[in-house]
């Protein structure tokens, strides 16, 4: 049997704290929940939903919509807080932009959310088969709305602009955690350099929406929260979600603390009032959880800042 994280091995134990009333994922066995998962079974592909254990994947599937996840199962970085699988990873399939193409058609998505693995291993990181999803997906399906969930391009030089050409709607990086924490939590990956991704994306093409996710939980202080988010709009990323670290076992990067609702809508709050377009902040907020309304909130607030009084 394959370990998913040999590298936790030798890691403490950390005892899972029991989730508070205000954690619960709903249950949806509907009959869209069971094709969603027919249709990804059947082409053979990875959905994020599934390799990261997504506390949303009954509510999000039963919708039709699934994250899919590119580039194969294996994350060549050991993130101390995710569940995704780490090793060698296999290569790459080439007719996989074909089959995600073909899935998102017959799932009739509106919106669709591509993500994937860190590829190290890769000389470009995986940025023409990440180029090569997208222009096939919208080939396949050119009324179909593309967001973007990357890695960081990490020590690839200029090979995200690749992915930028490509002209996702909006092209997603989390920043994860407060940079004090990055050796613990995000290990082999750079705050500043996450940053750069977001500023430059934005900078060599401003019609596509950027966004950016903050985990909350690892032990960081709201000042340090703060920071970050002065940081992301410097970096002029439009779009903020805000949610809970669940600690995914006992051998993860320890729990800290669960905020209460409240919390996350003063996150929100504040986060609203340094100027980005879009925040989403609760408890079970994650990456692409309601992508596809939040895509369209976006557009409706970028219209009416556009067409505001005195603005020409």
């Amino acid at each position: 049997m394959k370990i998913r994280h040999p590298e936790k091995i030798n890691k403490p134990i950390n005892p899972i704290k029991r989730k508070p009333d205000w954690i619960r994922s709903k249950i949806t066995n509907s009959r869209e929940f069971f094709v969603t998962k027919s249709i990804v079974n059947k082409n053979n592909l990875k959905t994020v939903c599934q390799e990261a254990n997504c506390p949303n994947i009954t509510d999000c599937w039963s919708k039709k919509h699934a994250t899919f996840l590119i580039m194969g199962e294996t994350c060549t970085r050991a993130c101390a807080f995710c569940d995704v699988a780490t090793g060698k990873p296999t290569a790459l399939d080439y007719f996989e932009p074909y089959k995600i193409a073909e899935a998102i058609n017959k799932l009739k998505l509106k919106h669709v959310v591509i993500t994937s693995v860190n590829r190290d291993d890769l000389q470009d990181g995986g940025s023409e088969h990440f180029y090569n999803v997208v222009m096939q997906t919208k080939k396949k399906n050119p009324g179909t709305t593309i967001e973007i969930l990357t890695p960081d391009f990490l020590r690839k030089g200029d090979a995200y602009i690749k992915v930028v050409e490509a002209s996702p709607d909006v092209f997603n990086h989390n920043i994860e955690t407060v940079p004090r924490l990055y050796r613990q939590v995000r290990p082999g990956s750079n705050y500043f350099a996450s940053l750069e991704l977001l500023k430059n994306v934005k900078n060599l093409n401003n019609k596509i929406f950027t966004k950016s996710g903050l985990m909350v939980g690892f032990g960081e202080t709201k000042d340090e929260i703060y920071q970050v988010m002065d940081d992301l709009r410097s970096a002029n990323v439009d779009f903020l979600t805000i949610g809970q670290y669940l600690q995914p076992s006992i051998k993860h990067f320890p729990l800290h603390r669960y905020y209460q609702p409240r919390e996350f809508e003063e996150l929100k709050n504040i986060a609203l009032s340094k100027g980005f377009l879009l925040v989403s902040s609760s408890p079970l907020t994650r990456s692409s959880y309601h992508a596809d309304e939040d895509f369209l909130k976006l557009q409706k607030k970028r219209f009416s800042l556009n067409n505001a009084p005195g603005l020409s």
